[in-house]
């Protein structure tokens, strides 16, 4: 591959099997490496959502773009910024690692960090509190809103694209959840060509996405303390929650048998789309997304003394999830499986009771 500038490396992602020890001789899943990308899956989205506002006069020439971000997006907005000359403002939270709080100000990104987390909404809502405090100090300013944007969700059809070449058929997704983004996009693209397509959400446990109330969650990138206007509820036909330390066996495991891995998102796709190899069929097609590498983790995912300091290496990781049925029947707090998957949105929880009224 061969770009003229850095926003001509993002896209063409390989795919790779993912065998033993993860499943049986002759049974796996296809693994899509979006850590190949410059900054990781969400370049993507960040390109896409600058240019379309750009095209529509929201953002305008030289203009300020703020956003909140654990660090994948921000990653992909500094290189937005640097392709489309905007500066960046990335509003964070303590948790966000130093690697890449170093990498966002050598790709010129101005990193603002909260210092408290909101007592509902947690650190998200804070960071969403602190990017309205800085739209209003700039004039002109523009916030993508990665959460309700819908040219986040669009920015994924290149990647269906994408694995409809790579593998021509798919059976299943199996997709982390956070914004609910890169699940939506890449469904809504897959379906029109394979209709029976299904779609599994892994999620953390205690994140609020699927009707789990909102709890600590050490793992980030997935899961939300927040309800995103992105997920498309109705897509999912079964979701799982993963727990940290679940997360972790699978990273080192992928790591180890496969030289290739990532964060905590790649570590519970992973162990999920593994079950889905031995639970489907003989002959199913699985595709799993694993949306970083494993850089911005080796001070705390492949780092035993962080890794114990959070009894994370002598937990006891099971085979199988534990089922679910119904999402708010009990508080999960470590692999488990729903096949109910309701929409729990405020919105939508407020529509309901309207309904039965």
């Amino acid at each position: 591959m061969s770009a003229r500038g850095p926003s001509g490396l993002v896209g063409h992602t390989p795919v790779l099997w993912i065998g033993e020890p993860f499943a049986d001789t002759g049974r796996g899943f296809w693994a899509k490496l979006e850590g190949a990308n410059p900054g990781g899956i969400k370049d993507r989205p960040a390109l896409h959502m600058v240019a379309r506002a750009r095209d529509r006069g929201d953002l305008g020439d030289g203009a300020p773009i703020i956003e909140s971000s654990s660090g994948t997006l921000g990653l992909g907005l500094a290189l937005a910024g640097i392709t489309f000359g905007h500066p960046v403002t990335v509003v964070t939270d303590p948790g966000l690692e130093p690697g890449i709080r170093r990498a966002l100000s050598a790709y010129g990104a101005r990193v603002e960090t909260v210092a408290t987390a909101h007592r509902v909404g947690g650190w998200q809502q804070a960071r969403r509190e602190k990017v309205a405090e800085l739209l209003a100090e700039h004039p002109g300013a523009w916030c993508p809103d990665q959460y309700n944007n819908p040219d986040n969700t669009a920015a994924y059809a290149p990647l269906a694209g994408e694995l409809i070449a790579q593998l021509g058929r798919i059976d299943v997704l199996v997709a982390s959840v956070g914004t609910g983004g890169h699940s939506a996009g890449i469904t809504r693209v897959l379906r029109q060509t394979f209709p029976d397509l299904a779609l599994i959400g892994v999620d953390s446990t205690g994140s609020t996405i699927f009707g789990q109330p909102a709890g600590q969650r050490l793992m980030r990138g997935l899961g939300s303390s927040i309800h995103p206007g992105n997920v498309a509820y109705e897509a999912f036909t079964e979701v799982h929650w993963v727990a940290p330390a679940e997360a972790v066996r699978s990273c080192r495991s992928l790591a180890r048998h496969h030289y290739a891995s990532g964060g905590w998102s790649v570590g519970a796709v992973a162990m999920v789309a593994a079950w889905a190899a031995r639970a489907f069929p003989a002959g199913t097609r699985i595709a799993a997304i694993f949306p970083d590498g494993p850089h911005r983790y080796l001070d705390t995912i492949y780092n035993d003394g962080w890794c114990r300091g959070h009894q994370l290496l002598d937990a006891p990781v099971p085979d199988t999830p534990e089922e679910l049925a119904e999402p708010g029947k009990r508080i999960v707090t470590a692999w488990t499986r729903c096949t109910t998957v309701a929409n729990c949105t405020p919105v939508a929880a407020r529509a309901a009771l309207a309904g039965v009224q």
